[in-house]
């Protein structure tokens, strides 16, 4: 099993000047997921390099075991500092995509080419595509074959409309990702704020939110088997 996952090279929280990133629980745990299923993990951003974490999800009160096992990893830490360009990877050289969250993907991701190129590849060639959190935010231009969005007529989540006022972002990010799901035509559907809850629609897993994305990992590795 090779599975790639796509971290943002965006760190700034639109114009509030915070800084913002990908969240650390929402790497983490999905990647010691497919490590300890015995799967090859490559990471890739944007820009390549270290990508930017959220400084919020390096809080005390937001770490996991998960996030606890990475920061005693040296081999993990070193792997996230050197991730991959984007731009160099190609769908035939996985066999998954999984799209952790943090504000930063409403920023990069949710626009860069290259991205919205290997989300469609993989859904055509009938792999699994992933996204937890903020991350279905990348889905917004991603189209089927037909030209209709990707996520039209699609059982998805992500990250909710109250989730986002709770952290009072609701004015600070490009647009609500839970808005975009409907506007695109997505089924959307949520559980409680911040509980787990995540949704497979054939080849397609989306997680409402941090506490989602073990389960969005495990789903993947479901679809794989």
């Amino acid at each position: 099993m090779k599975i790639l996952m796509v971290l943002t090279s965006h760190d700034q929280l639109g114009n509030t000047g915070h800084k913002t990133g990908f969240w650390l629980e929402e790497f983490a745990a999905p990647y010691y997921v497919f490590k300890d299923a015995g799967a090859a993990v490559t990471l890739a951003s944007p820009l390549g390099g270290q990508p930017p974490l959220d400084p919020k999800s390096d809080d005390p009160s937001a770490q996991t075991e998960a996030t606890k096992r990475f920061r005693a990893d040296a081999s993990a830490t070193a792997l996230l500092a050197q991730t991959a360009k984007l731009a160099d990877m190609k769908a035939d050289d996985f066999d998954a995509l999984f799209y952790p969250g943090g504000h930063g993907p409403l920023w990069d991701l949710a626009e860069d080419p290259h991205s919205i190129a290997l989300i469609e590849a993989m859904a055509r060639a009938g792999k699994p595509v992933s996204a937890v959190c903020h991350a279905p935010g990348v889905l917004r231009h991603a189209r089927n074959a037909d030209g209709t969005p990707l996520v039209s007529g699609r059982k998805v989540t992500g990250f909710t409309n109250s989730e986002e006022a709770a952290v009072q972002l609701t004015d600070v990010v490009p647009f609500l990702v839970e808005d975009m799901l409907k506007a695109n035509g997505g089924i959307y559907s949520k559980g409680a704020d911040w509980q787990p809850y995540v949704l497979t629609d054939g080849r397609l897993v989306t997680g409402q939110n941090p506490a989602s994305s073990e389960q969005a990992a495990t789903s993947v590795l479901a679809l794989l088997r």
